[in-house]
């Protein structure tokens, strides 16, 4: 019975510790695993580790752990699915980060999420610009389903008789009030143009831009704080 109490302890601390750990990295650090996928996957990796290396813990002791492990897995489980109002805590919630083709700043910020990380899992997902989405939810995976807008979902030129037309990429232009100024100078364009820009549709300053993109054709597609 030594050792049992203190592996019991360390056990229960190292669950709520790890817990806390991947509520305050948010969702996108632990992309396409839950929680507590997250979670067992370390804890049982380092009850290995234990019994591999560490001459003081033997079979009984990584058993103990990893059964008082399983029960805590177990009882989680047994939890989120007879207590429904549970589920928010323990497994997380879905986020709206795009409703109606605005960036939810709030929620991203919320879900430790940037303006980076946000169009990585949009191009992951084949939109290549903020503009194009209506819908975009945060899973509680980390992963992330979008609906597209209207005009933006998959319709072939072909299926319209249209000619072929080469695709361009977005350029983002400013973030979080700060003008990046090696895509302007990579697209040619200059400040003089980015503040004409802003003024036709009466932004004062890049100051007031939480985010906006620039894309051949199209005026500057702009989300304010």
């Amino acid at each position: 019975m030594g050792h049992f109490p203190s592996i019991f302890v360390e056990t229960i601390f190292g669950f709520l510790a790890l817990f806390v750990l991947t509520k305050v990295l948010g969702k996108s650090q632990i992309t396409q695993l839950t929680a507590f996928d997250f979670i067992s996957a370390v804890i049982l990796g380092e009850l290995v580790g234990n019994a591999l290396f560490d001459d003081k813990s033997g079979i009984k002791e990584i058993a103990f752990a990893v059964a008082v492990w399983g029960v805590l897995l177990y009882t989680t489980e047994i939890i989120t699915q007879k207590f429904k109002r549970t589920r928010g805590l323990l497994e997380g919630m879905p986020a709206i980060v795009i409703k109606d083709g605005k960036l939810q700043r709030e929620q991203m910020k919320k879900n430790k999420l940037d303006i980076n990380q946000l169009q990585h899992l949009l191009r992951d997902k084949g939109a290549f610009s903020v503009s194009e989405v209506a819908y975009a939810i945060l899973e509680t995976d980390g992963g992330i389903s979008v609906l597209k807008k209207s005009d933006s979902q998959n319709l072939t030129r072909s299926d319209l008789n249209l000619e072929s037309n080469v695709p361009t990429l977005p350029v983002t232009v400013i973030t979080d009030g700060e003008i990046l100024w090696d895509n302007l100078k990579e697209k040619q364009l200059d400040e003089q143009w980015l503040h004409n820009q802003l003024k036709q549709q009466n932004v004062a300053s890049p100051k007031d831009v939480f985010y906006a993109e620039w894309k051949q054709g199209e005026k500057l597609h702009i989300h304010g704080y």
